[in-house]
């Protein structure tokens, strides 16, 4: 799916309305973590350095479509301001007459960033109808979302979508407002175009042996997966809480642990389905309740009333471990345990050291976002990692194979 890109049209004194994902975590208006915010950045000054009008929009939490100050982007807007050593101006509505003089007074190589896209309600109804049918937008809505993607439309003269974290979702600003600008004037960021190659091309048409270690805590996020990557990979290694839905339907006790007793047959299904590549844990972590510091044992087979599985064993972390370094392509989705408890933590730390060789060795290492994203940050390997990908919610989506509307419509390549 190539995608034609930013650095492929001219920008210079036109107005490049840029979609971001600068939903970054806040304190107050003091922001914690700037990584999506550096990460759009070489597509920021791909535009401003050959003379464009950079109009960035974003959403932030959820504010319930209407103005709230603690989701402003004000604080991010200067923030870049930092980063980019110049000034970004800030718009205090999205849209309207505010929005239109910011932009108007953006000269050639400046930046403007408008309120969070969400104090309009317009801005992801369409979406959470997708989600639950009762809430299909009213005559009077459809016509205020069709007005909001007008008047954001409005603002550019190019659209660049560098939001990959939210590609999943039907936004107006991710859909309706590329759409209104029309074939020749949609382009996608670079952020958008690492994860095409990587999520794309690399899961496509990987280097072999592929393996795929896939954990999380149920079975019922990770079906489409699965299913999808099956036909694909020569071994998809399981751990998580979601290993434990895969014993039960073997018969295998599992005292505690968590188990979807309504996905067991699914379960089966896909053990059947996988027989030969999907393996599952040959030890676990095991402890009568979930606290950091709490008394553990390292158990094989069944486990008794009162414990429960927490985090792959050793053994299994020896043995994915060698499943990993003989591959030349990796994916990585979910934790092996539960990561964010001490001691519960060690076995998805380590196979994310384990990775990192592996990649230093030559593979091609691809980590899905969210808690495995963490633990490589947590080991200090992140950068050691050939892709990490921006979006969890939406990385998973794309490897099972769900179709992009949001990516699809940006003209190709």
């Amino acid at each position: 799916m190539a995608k034609k890109t930013i650095d492929q049209v001219e920008v210079k004194n036109r107005r490049v309305l840029m979609r971001v994902d600068f939903n970054v975590p806040l304190q107050g208006s003091q922001i914690t973590d700037d990584r999506r915010i550096v990460q759009a950045l070489e597509s920021i000054r791909s535009v401003i350095d050959r003379g464009g009008r950079l109009i960035l929009m974003s959403h932030l939490g959820r504010p319930e479509g209407k103005p709230n100050p603690a989701f402003s982007l004000k604080p991010i807007a200067e923030h870049l301001s930092k980063l980019l050593k110049r000034p970004v101006a800030f718009a205090a509505d999205c849209i309207g007459p505010t929005a239109e003089q910011t932009v108007a007074a953006v000269p050639a190589g400046g930046v403007a960033l408008l309120e969070n896209l969400r104090f309009h309600a317009e801005e992801d109804l369409i979406d959470k109808a997708k989600k639950n049918p009762d809430k299909k937008p009213t005559a009077e809505q459809a016509a205020k979302i069709e007005a909001f993607a007008t008047a954001l439309s409005a603002l550019g003269d190019l659209y660049c979508n560098n939001a990959f974290g939210t590609c999943h979702r039907r936004h107006v600003s991710m859909y309706d407002v590329p759409m209104k600008l029309g074939p020749g004037r949609r382009v996608c960021g670079h952020l958008v175009q690492k994860e095409l190659k990587f999520l794309g091309d690399a899961v496509a048409h990987p280097k072999r042996p592929f393996v795929a270690i896939l954990g999380g805590a149920k079975v019922s996020d990770k079906i489409g997966v699965i299913e999808s990557l099956l036909p694909k990979v020569d071994t998809i290694l399981i751990g998580g809480g979601m290993a434990y839905t895969f014993f039960a339907a073997q018969g295998v006790k599992i005292g505690k642990s968590l188990c979807e007793p309504d996905k067991l047959e699914l379960a089966r299904g896909l053990l059947d389905k996988g027989r030969g590549k999907l393996r599952l844990p040959a030890d676990s972590v095991c402890a009568a309740e979930l606290r950091e510091g709490a008394a553990t044992q390292v158990l094989q087979g069944d486990i008794p009333d009162g414990l429960s599985g927490l985090d792959i064993g050793p053994a299994t972390t020896r043995a994915y471990g060698e499943a990993i370094r003989s591959a030349k392509t990796i994916v990585w989705n979910g934790p092996m345990g539960v990561f964010e408890t001490p001691p519960f933590d060690a076995g998805t730390k380590e196979i994310a050291r384990i990775l990192a060789e592996a990649t230093d060795a030559g593979a091609t290492s691809i980590i899905g976002g969210g808690d495995s994203a963490a633990a490589a940050e947590a080991c200090g390997v992140a950068d050691r990692i050939t892709h990490i990908s921006t979006g969890g919610g939406a990385s998973l989506e794309f490897l099972e194979g769900k179709p992009f509307k949001t990516i699809e419509i940006l003209d190709d390549a």
